[in-house]
């Protein structure tokens, strides 16, 4: 009679155990690239000049009511810059700025996630441009989750991020050409992003 309610207590706790690692992971959702964009300014002299970076690949596990679980991670292809300008984006790729061959990824991934407020959070985690990895704090914004209009049982859900990285501080943009008075050295990134889940 021991033995059996040993057992019976031991299946509980199993269950118990089981049951809390389902109910506690966070979603996990899927990139829509069609309907994203990694986007910065850099300015020039005086005037702000317009970029992007049309390839990169993103893990994103994310639940507001669960940001323990949450985590989130950003690969980024150098090489697919676009300034809109063959002969610039072609500079951007040597030993002047990015570097490419040897470092052909900026890479962001995340340790934790926390609240801010009113659908506001921030990613801190590591930033790694070139051979230098910083502590970075990346805020961010749910903008919404609702059902897809054109998808049986999958969700959509939308976030936006605004900030400002120094270029000085991951060695980007080198020689007295391309000294702060020609190029800042604050670069403003804007990232949107659109993803999708199927409904558990």
């Amino acid at each position: 009679m021991k033995r059996n309610t040993l057992f019976i207590l031991s299946l509980i706790i199993m269950g118990s155990l089981s049951f809390a690692a389902t109910r506690f992971a966070a979603t996990t959702w899927n990139l829509d690239k069609t309907h994203s964009a990694i986007s910065f300014e850099a300015r020039h002299f005086f005037t702000s000049v317009p970029g992007a970076f049309e390839e990169y690949e993103a893990n994103i596990a994310f639940d507001p009511e669960n940001l323990e679980e949450s985590s989130l991670s950003v690969s980024i292809d150098v090489a697919s810059i676009n300034t809109k300008n063959e002969r610039r984006d072609g500079h951007l790729m040597t030993a002047d700025f990015f570097e490419a061959e040897t470092y052909p990824n900026i890479s962001f991934t995340s340790e934790k996630i926390v609240s801010t407020g009113d659908n506001n959070f921030e990613a801190h985690g590591k930033l790694t441009i070139k051979e230098v990895t910083t502590d970075f704090v990346m805020p961010f914004t749910l903008l919404g989750v609702m059902d897809s209009p054109f998808q049986e049982n999958t969700l959509i859900a939308g976030f936006t991020s605004e900030f400002s990285l120094m270029r000085n501080d991951y060695g980007v943009g080198t020689g007295d050409w391309v000294s702060d008075a020609i190029i800042g050295d604050e670069i403003k990134v804007k990232v949107d992003v659109e993803v999708n889940t199927a409904k558990n």
